[in-house]
């Protein structure tokens, strides 16, 4: 199984970085194949709607990050996305980032349009988690509603959201043994749907 993990955070070294170490631990610690991005070291450029993609099956707009990104993403049983929320929703990064999988998308000329997704029938999986500040969960807004909603029309079955409260300051989840625990319990969760156990 090959899972691949997507940091939003612009701190390369921060909360989000670590709990994402935790998660694709879990994975690796039964035998799967699990790889880390950080957004923070790509250029990607938001969706401007030209729809080439409709027509070329890929993003042909921009060669950016996403053009790495994209065979990397066909080639992953499961994604991990991860972001720190940044007023009440994920970064900008990963916005760009969960936009440019609209890339995925067939769509039929009918009005309104029926779609499906070219992910779709690998029975994919996903987890995502939200970074906040708060102690409220309220306060973590729409973050994992907007890290788990665009996953499941393309294909993907989220089988764990994780919030994630009273984390600001850089680093500062290593110190919460039972949030790492959770990420880890999160990886190893992954691996078992994907195993099917």
């Amino acid at each position: 199984m090959k899972v691949l993990g997507i940091s939003g955070s612009p701190r390369a070294r921060g909360n989000t970085a670590r709990l994402l170490t935790e998660v694709l631990r879990g994975v690796s610690d039964v035998g799967g194949e699990a790889s880390a991005v950080s957004l923070s070291e790509y250029v990607i450029a938001g969706c401007v709607g030209c729809e080439r993609c409709r027509r070329d099956l890929t993003c042909t707009r921009f060669n950016d990050g996403m053009t790495l990104l994209y065979p990397r993403i066909v080639e992953a049983d499961a994604l991990v996305l991860g972001s720190p929320v940044y007023h009440y929703n994920v970064t900008s990064q990963m916005k760009a980032f969960i936009d440019r999988l609209y890339a995925f998308y067939d769509f039929t000329d009918e009005r309104p349009r029926g779609y499906s997704s070219r992910l779709a029938g690998r029975e994919r999986k996903a987890v995502v988690f939200a970074v906040g500040e708060q102690a409220d969960p309220a306060d973590l807004g729409v973050a994992l509603e907007a890290l788990s909603l665009p996953l499941r029309p393309l294909g993907y079955e989220v089988v764990a959201e994780l919030p994630v409260l009273n984390c600001f300051e850089p680093g500062i989840v290593g110190k919460k043994k039972e949030v790492l625990e959770q990420a880890y319990r999160c990886g190893r969760d992954l691996a078992a749907a994907l195993s099917g156990a």
